[in-house]
């Protein structure tokens, strides 16, 4: 499919508006582990997903990751054009999961249509509301849910994403999606392990029973 079919409102732009955003487009490869998007960066610009993964985190002064959001196949990340968004204070990276082919819509293309069309300025702010809405919930999990429960609830995510209960992921990852140490997310799994709810091996984590650790996050 072409970049018109993936993006929500094509239709509602103007002939002008869609040959400026074609003639601007560029078009990428990333490959798993490169960073996309950071603080150091200048305005990378929004990121529309063709297929791949993508990881947003932010990163504290002493070196520990959490993740954010997701992003998947037709996503748009809006946070990589902060330029654009002057309320936006907060440090954004932005990482490929997987390899993943995407297209760059640069910031002041994009900022020109949004100020000419209502309906790319609405869209705009539904994307930033689900954005945001994504780290309230985060924020709630933090605050109210323990780690656990929220070990548990990551790791249905991934089998969910993988469409595998074998999930080529180590604890340092683990523990860089969920803001916690490794040595934390070592424990917390030797005694899943120990409650036969996973097994362990060097760079994998299998689930062995999903309705223990579903009846963990519900509880």
């Amino acid at each position: 499919m072409d970049f018109q079919d993936y993006f929500p409102i094509w239709d509602k732009l103007n002939t002008i508006q869609q040959n400026r955003m074609l003639g601007s487009l560029i078009t990428r490869k990333i490959r798993k582990g490169t960073i996309i998007h950071s603080d150091s960066m200048d305005c990378t610009g929004l990121l529309l997903i063709q297929s791949g993964q993508l990881r947003a985190y932010i990163l504290s002064d002493a070196g520990r990751e959490i993740t954010i959001y997701r992003l998947f196949d037709m996503d748009m990340c809006l946070f990589s054009a902060s330029c654009m968004l002057r309320s936006v204070q907060f440090e954004l990276t932005i990482e490929a999961e997987k390899d993943t082919d995407l297209w760059i819509i640069p910031s002041e293309i994009y900022k020109k249509i949004m100020e000419e069309s209502a309906p790319a300025a609405n869209y705009t702010n539904e994307l930033m509301a689900a954005r945001f809405s994504d780290v309230m919930w985060l924020i709630e999990q933090i605050m109210w849910k323990s780690l656990d429960k929220r070990v548990a609830a990551f790791l249905l995510e991934e089998a969910s994403i993988e469409e595998s209960n074998i999930l080529k992921i180590t604890h340092e990852s683990v523990a860089n999606h969920l803001g916690s140490h490794r040595e934390v997310i070592t424990r917390m799994l030797r005694y899943f392990q120990n409650e036969g709810m996973v097994r362990l091996s060097r760079g994998t984590i299998e689930i062995t029973d999903s309705h223990k650790l579903t009846e963990l996050c519900e509880e």
